[in-house]
């Protein structure tokens, strides 16, 4: 590891020492922050994997509904009652803490289901596809958040592992090289300006 080029001088080995000090504890920092990170994303990761099982369950419930539906009520009746129906949805921001880090996100909430067509007009068929479907929204409106949260911790682990490297292999390693050079420098300066005060003292004793 290359050291820095600078003058082996007691204030710029003082200098040196306080970096390499306030690095080594950026690195115990970082190292801290990078493991709570890891666990707190893991956690999502686990609620995406459960999400998606609740979500593919839901999807095997929906759409086979939905088959049964259109075969007691028919597709040109069923488009007819689909276009009376609107819901409306309230999205809102969301402000969600994670391993310390307040993240943005949205939350949907969902109307209830509600019968939108007339009585003469219902099948049970039709009522189940809804409640289905409504279960499946919602199941994807919970997925999209966790994994919103989820790839925005894995995007802070990756810059939090990039600034570790660098610590640990770069900015560490010159400030202790630059600190053996410096302290080994003036070792040497010491020694010389000890034995050149020795023989000035000889020198002049003998005269």
């Amino acid at each position: 590891m290359a050291r820095e080029m600078i003058a082996p001088t007691k204030s710029n080995l003082m200098r040196v020492k306080e970096r390499l000090s306030t690095a080594e504890e950026g690195y115990d920092l970082l190292n801290q922050k990078r493991e709570i990170l890891v666990m707190e994303l893991m956690h999502h990761v686990e609620q995406v994997k459960i999400l998606e099982r609740d979500l593919s369950h839901a999807v095997d419930s929906a759409y086979p509904a939905m088959k049964r539906m259109l075969v007691a009520v028919g597709r040109e009746k069923a488009d007819r009652l689909s276009r009376d129906i609107k819901y409306n949805f309230d999205i809102q921001e969301k402000r969600t803490v994670a391993a310390g880090m307040n993240l943005p996100g949205l939350e949907v909430h969902l109307p209830e289901a509600e019968l939108k067509y007339s009585l003469a007009n219902s099948f049970a068929e039709c009522d189940e596809t809804v409640v289905e479907f409504f279960k499946l929204l919602k199941l994807l409106t919970e997925l999209a958040a966790v994994r919103t949260i989820a790839w925005r911790l894995a995007r802070e682990v990756r810059k939090t592992q990039r600034r570790v490297n660098a610590l640990e292999k770069m900015v560490i390693p010159t400030a202790k090289d630059t600190k053996v050079y410096i302290e080994a420098a003036l070792e040497e300066r010491e020694r010389d300006s000890f034995f050149t005060s020795k023989l000035l003292k000889r020198k002049a004793g003998k005269e």
